[in-house]
């Protein structure tokens, strides 16, 4: 099979590439178990980082609403602003109680697509907070988990009561960044719920790994990070991840997220993460 990815920008792009000129596995693509083990080792490295930067943001802010503290890291993992202390104090803060001084300090970390989408994210967020009441603490359960994002989720399914910027990442994000902030919990889980954030790059790796034989199917929905809300595309695509997640006993949903993430991602810089 001919190298898929054109420009790979990390080792685990290029690893892929060789595995699948080598052949070894179904029609001509590369051999299962070694794209799995790749996955499962690009994955859990760079989960090593995550759960490290999430810990620091929670001990930074004991007396946040620990909800407040995800969603702020969850919009630095998806590339609208820098993680920084700085950014989730304002976050805490404005989410919390609206203001405009911590609403300007929260945007001035914006990355490449400017501040706007920050502002944005922050007020559908502060709509949503005021709608939906979740757990004083971080669920200690995938079940109590998976019951709170039914409740976040349940005004985003409409899509007129569905705030603006609060797409796809937006509305599982938070849930994936409180499973980081408990490793052991994130550790036991095999399938949704709950369901990890689909985007371009998961789209991007899912697609490579159904061309190259691995999947039994194609990822749902659009490779556009900013997509609208698809919600038959999220449960089909937690599939795809539990699929993978069922061919390996040792690793778990996060590790196969972060695998396929770092298979689909085209950011530059994506090769000094793991």
């Amino acid at each position: 099979m001919k190298a898929p990815i054109t420009k790979p920008v990390n080792d685990a792009q290029r690893a892929f590439n060789e595995l699948c000129e080598k052949g070894g596995g179904v029609r001509g693509g590369p051999a299962r178990g070694k794209v799995l083990a790749l996955l499962k080792e690009t994955g859990q490295s760079l989960n090593k980082l995550a759960m490290s930067e999430m810990a620091d943001q929670l001990a930074a802010f004991p007396e946040a609403n620990p909800w407040h503290v995800c969603f702020a890291v969850g919009l630095s993992w998806g590339h609208l602003a820098r993680l920084d202390l700085e950014f989730t104090e304002a976050v805490c803060n404005v989410l919390s109680d609206w203001n405009t001084a911590d609403l300007k300090k929260a945007a001035s970390f914006h990355m490449e697509r400017g501040p706007t989408p920050i502002e944005q994210s922050l007020k559908g967020a502060y709509n949503l907070f005021g709608r939906v009441t979740l757990p004083a603490t971080l669920p200690d359960s995938l079940e109590k988990l998976g019951r709170a994002q039914e409740r976040w989720l349940s005004p985003i399914l409409n899509p007129k009561d569905r705030p603006p910027y609060i797409g796809a990442w937006n509305a599982t994000a938070m849930f994936m960044t409180a499973l980081f902030a408990q490793p052991s919990l994130a550790a036991s889980q095999k399938s949704p719920p709950p369901m990890l954030p689909p985007g371009g790059p998961i789209f991007a790796g899912l697609s490579l790994l159904h061309r190259a034989g691995i999947l039994s199917r194609p990822p749902a929905g659009s490779d556009l990070d900013d997509a609208s809300f698809e919600p038959g595309a999220l449960y089909e695509n937690n599939g795809l991840f539990a699929e993978l997640c069922n061919q390996l006993s040792d690793w778990c949903l996060i590790d196969v997220h972060s695998g396929v993430y770092m298979l689909g991602t085209r950011h530059p810089h994506s090769g000094s993460w793991v």
